[in-house]
């Protein structure tokens, strides 16, 4: 069900492309003979809900409707080919940026006295503007969080993937050469944006010897990017209700966050500055391997760890 399901950032609500009947067969094929009924029982315990429609779509070309179904198609094989040979897979984002202060937090805590909070939340009150960035590693269910208290730029992303690999990545997958990245398309891990792939290259690729392939998630599809609801979901939970005083706070409610299902969580302050609109320039750009892939080559790509000569 893992790699056909979605889910809310700041809920556990949940959904999945498949349908009971579908989930039912694919579950005879198993030997396990249940009934799309049975199923539904099954999902609204895990707390899977039907979906509604919504008014969200814009009228692209078929064209590119097409697209979008082949790149979920792609990513879920070039995700299962990396897991069948042992080597990491990471699903990366930008949590919500948070307010630290006393600012109301949505959800509700067991208390005796309700907690009072400032009555407006203006920014200029706030004694940091945390940016949360995740990596998720969906196959071990370990995620770690870097707080960054500066600006949200492909130079935080990329320095928050190179920190995960030297203090996570490499002990766990000590004999992998090769990595693979789920991202959403736009943000500070943009497809098209040249200052991701150059941090890639130079902090991940040609630092650690990792050929590194990128898959991004199509437009608008960000909700079934596995960090979404399997990571930022759980963490809203635990923080619900309770106010973000400090950022020893917010990261002590990131590291006790933790599932039945063995969810673990990281964190860690970055508190280097990372100034906007620093980009590489094309000289630099033209050292870079980047190799893209046949299916999809703006979404699809791989950077060598050798620089072109």
């Amino acid at each position: 069900m893992l790699p056909a399901t979605a889910g809310d950032p700041m809920t556990e609500l949940k959904w999945t492309r498949k349908t009971t009947v579908k989930v039912s067969q694919e579950l005879r094929r198993l030997h396990i003979d249940v009934g799309p009924r049975t199923v539904a029982r099954i999902l609204d315990r895990l707390k899977y809900r039907l979906r509604v429609n919504h008014k969200k779509l814009s009228r692209g070309s078929l064209r590119i409707k097409r697209q979008r179904n082949q790149q979920f198609e792609y990513i879920e094989g070039m995700r299962r080919s990396f897991v069948e040979k042992g080597l990491p897979v990471i699903s990366v984002d930008t949590k919500k940026k948070e307010l630290i202060g006393c600012f109301k937090n949505p959800g509700t805590v067991w208390a005796k006295v309700a907690t009072p909070t400032n009555d407006h939340d203006f920014r200029s009150d706030a004694s940091h503007i945390a940016a949360p960035y995740g990596v998720f590693d969906p196959v071990a269910n370990r995620g770690h969080v870097f707080v960054g208290i500066s600006h949200d730029t492909p130079g935080f992303a990329t320095d928050c993937i190179s920190r995960w690999w030297k203090t996570d990545g490499r002990w766990h997958y000590p004999e992998a050469d090769r990595m693979l990245i789920l991202a959403d398309t736009g943000g500070s891990n943009g497809s098209r944006c040249r200052a991701w792939k150059h941090g890639l290259m130079t902090k991940l690729c040609r630092a650690s010897g990792l050929n590194v392939t990128v898959c991004h998630y199509p437009p608008g599809a960000s909700k079934w990017n596995p960090i979404e609801h399997r990571l930022f979901s759980q963490i809203s939970k635990n923080w619900a209700g309770e106010p973000l005083i400090t950022l020893e706070k917010m990261l002590n409610f990131i590291r006790t966050t933790k599932t039945e299902t063995g969810l673990r969580v990281r964190a860690t302050l970055v508190k280097s500055d990372y100034p906007k609109g620093l980009k590489p320039t094309a000289a630099e750009m033209a050292t870079l391997s980047i190799v893209p892939h046949d299916v999809l080559p703006d979404w699809n790509y791989t950077l060598a760890s050798s620089a072109k000569m």
